[in-house]
Parts: structure tokens; C-alpha cells; sequence
């Protein structure tokens, strides 16, 4: 695994794990979007077949995360070269765990209800208006989970 603290390749003061994390981080709005496209496409199938393995590749990449996190050293060690207050580091960092562990509850949510639905024949269909609300509501969490990281990341790695 010590290819995991190699150098980076965002330029940046990151170690490998780190930007790769970033990087998927980054795109994973995107890619919720594009899964979304789908079901306005009426490809309801392929719409949940998508998501799915989104979410079990964000949970994979999420355990590589901690996973490297833990075996470094923690938010201190990786904090020891910011150039920011700790105090602001740690609020910004406390804010993105909180969006991040609110929005897991609403994807999980998401995805169960779902597939409960859909079971039962209801989406498409009688439930179709909440699911798009809990859909939005997911959507939202992920893309200010993935502009929390992408602070938390530049202000422990770039400033």
C-alpha cells in the first residue's frame, strides 16, 4: 500500500490516495446528473442500475479514503503544512462530516424507498413525486459533499 502516499498527481502537497479520492469526489455530482438523465429519458432500469453502483463505488472509495487517513496519521498529521487556522480548518472539516453523514442517510433512504417502490409496483407511478423530491434532496447533499471536500482538500493541501 505504499503506493497509496506516493506523490500525487494534482500538483499539489497531496499524496496519492488523497487526490484520487478528490478527483472522484469531484465528479461524483456529475455523474449523479448523468444517472438522473436517465429517468427523465424513462430509462427507469438503467437509471437504478446506475445509481447503485455509484453509490457502492462512493462507499468503496470512501473505506480507500479512511482507510488512508487512519493509516497516516489523521486530519492533524495531514494539517501540520496548511497554511490556515486550525480552529477554521476544523469547522470547515466538522461542516463537510456533517453534510456528508446527513446526505449517506438521504442516498441510503433514496435508494431503499426505491427499490421498495418499485417492488410493489409503485414506481414508475404513484410515488414517482416523492422519489424526484428525495432524488433532489440527495442531489443537493452530494454536490455540497463534493464542494465541502473540495475546500477541505485546498485548505489542507493547496493554502
Amino acid at each position: 500500500m505504499e503506493y497509496m502516499f506516493a506523490e500525487g498527481f494534482l500538483g499539489t502537497r497531496a499524496p496519492f490516495f488523497m487526490d484520487f479520492v478528490t478527483l472522484i469526489v469531484t465528479l461524483l455530482p456529475l455523474l449523479v446528473a448523468l444517472a438522473i438523465l436517465l429517468a427523465k429519458k424513462y430509462q427507469y432500469t438503467m437509471h437504478a442500475l446506475i445509481q447503485t453502483i455509484i453509490f457502492i463505488v462512493s462507499l468503496v472509495v470512501f473505506g480507500y479514503f479512511e482507510y488512508g487517513v487512519r493509516l497516516g496519521g489523521g486530519f492533524e498529521a495531514y494539517f501540520k503544512e496548511s497554511g490556515v487556522g486550525h480552529n477554521y480548518a476544523i469547522v470547515v472539516l466538522a461542516v463537510h462530516i456533517l453534510i456528508a453523514t446527513v446526505t449517506l442517510g438521504f442516498w441510503i433512504s433514496t435508494i431503499i424507498g426505491a427499490r421498495r417502490d418499485r417492488g410493489y409496483k409503485l414506481l414508475p407511478g404513484v410515488h414517482s413525486s416523492a422519489h424526484k423530491k428525495a432524488g433532489i434532496r440527495t442531489f443537493i447533499g452530494i454536490t455540497l459533499t463534493s464542494f465541502s471536500g473540495l475546500w477541505v482538500y485546498l485548505l489542507l493541501f493547496v493554502f
